[in-house]
């Protein structure tokens, strides 16, 4: 009996006798089959996954921008009025009033984080910030009827209420919908709206500052039309912002589910649950983040970048007039040039961070980034960033004080004061990444440096 050749001959013994089999099995060819259908489930997962970063770019970053963009012209825009007669209406223009006014939009910013991250993804996203932005919205319109600095007070509070899950929800909401090594670059593509806020706040006050209507003249319109659209940007947010991949109607079936496959995986063995909104809470997540040392490394830095960060951008137009600028307009459109040099370093430098696919060399803008990259599943990153941005703008304390209006005349002392922030944030950038590099090479963990 004659075989093809391409069949295998094979011996079994059978005691004394001994009989031969043959197997028309084909294990080269087999192999290779697998490893080609390996390849072309990896092409197509390549350009579905690109797909959908394309779409989210397009549908999710957008918003999230114009919500930063809004979220610091109205925390910051105090700086603005300041210039254009609050100070002289208010009666507040001697003593520290007015950084007392400023300071207090952090006490309730500090406390809200961590909870508010917590709520996220129990009201869901897509409802519950753009429920913040129309708040803070209607409150920072409201700030132009302020008559007096109890009313300013008040107004304040309100306003570091609402804004204060805001920053964290969106870093926490970004982690819903990209992978870690693609986070920084869209942290920096929404967050480079802050330094823009300045140049573009600067702008629009300039204009704004000249409107005298109704009783009402300079500075109160700088409030009213921009708490109004920013009331109108979150009215339109809950149409537009999916709450997770799963909800979203721009994805189709299968990037729904190459979306929550993707994050699964990215979480390394984290959580094995697909959808972020399957997770449930435990305190067993809190303490992870609160144990976490990369916590504290990245909200030290953050601290110290947050002091120079806050005193400039809500000082900024007094810093001009103190260098002899006494026109109004004229200081209101040199804050522009300024904040377009930083607009453009951040997105620079996010770019830089994905790129190389590291975050502690390029801290820029990284404590949220690179600590979000550091921390899973869902609640232990929601905590940790609530952490890091409740503490870190502890630094608001010392930043609404650098700059008294008794040094009006001078800004040296709060120039060097500024300065001390850079370096210390240098100094706790450098820990943190040697820490975490000497961590990785001794236990093998994921982080992301």
């Amino acid at each position: 009996m004659f075989f093809k050749s391409k069949e295998r001959r094979t011996a079994v013994d059978h005691g004394p006798e001994t009989y031969h089999t043959f197997e028309d099995s084909k294990p080269e060819e087999s192999h290779v089959e697998n490893i080609r259908h390996s390849q072309v489930h990896d092409e197509i997962d390549l350009i579905l996954s690109k797909r959908l970063d394309r779409k989210f770019d397009v549908h999710i970053i957008p918003w999230l921008f114009g919500i930063w963009l809004f979220a610091f012209i109205d925390r910051s825009n105090i700086g603005n009025t300041k210039i254009d007669g609050l100070l002289e209406d208010l009666d507040i223009v001697t003593g520290t009033k007015f950084n007392v006014a400023l300071l207090v939009f952090y006490i309730p910013y500090i406390f809200v984080d961590v909870p508010s991250n917590w709520i996220v993804k129990k009201v869901r996203a897509g409802v519950y910030l753009p429920t913040l932005i129309t708040c803070w919205g209607i409150v920072s319109t409201f700030l132009g009827f302020t008559k007096s600095f109890a009313g300013l007070v008040i107004c304040r509070l309100l306003l570091g209420l609402f804004e204060g899950g805001l920053l964290g929800g969106i870093v926490v909401y970004l982690a819903m919908f990209y992978r870690r090594h693609q986070m920084l670059y869209r942290i920096g593509l929404f967050y480079c709206a802050a330094p823009l806020s300045g140049a573009f706040g600067g702008l629009l006050a300039t204009g704004l500052a000249t409107i005298r209507h109704g009783g009402y003249n300079r500075w109160p319109w700088i409030f009213f039309v921009e708490g109004a659209i920013t009331t109108v940007l979150g009215v339109t947010c809950f149409f537009f912002m999916p709450s997770t991949p799963a909800d979203a109607k721009f994805l189709t079936t299968d990037e729904r589910t190459q979306a929550m496959r993707r994050s699964r995986e990215d979480s390394h063995g984290a959580t094995d649950v697909e959808d972020v909104n399957d997770e449930h809470f435990s305190w067993h997540w809190v303490r992870m983040a609160v144990l976490a040392p990369q916590t504290y490394f990245c909200t030290l830095a953050w601290i110290f970048l947050l002091i120079p960060l806050y005193s400039f951008s809500l000082f900024l137009p007094s810093i001009i007039q103190g260098l002899g600028y006494r026109s109004t307009t004229q200081t209101q459109l040199l804050t522009v040039p300024p904040n377009i040099a930083a607009f453009l370093v951040v997105l620079a430098t996010s770019a830089l961070s994905d790129k190389i696919k590291a975050r502690g060399p390029v801290m820029a803008v990284g404590s949220m980034g690179w600590l979000s990259n550091n921390l899973a599943p869902h609640y232990v990153r929601a905590t940790g960033v609530g952490l890091l941005i409740g503490l870190a703008n502890t630094s608001a304390f010392p930043a609404t004080f650098i700059y008294l209006q008794k040094d009006a005349c001078s800004i040296v002392d709060g120039k060097t004061r500024t300065e001390s922030g850079e370096i210390e944030m240098s100094d706790c950038t450098g820990i943190g990444f040697t820490f975490l590099d000497i961590d990785t090479q001794l236990i093998g963990t994921s982080y992301k440096l």
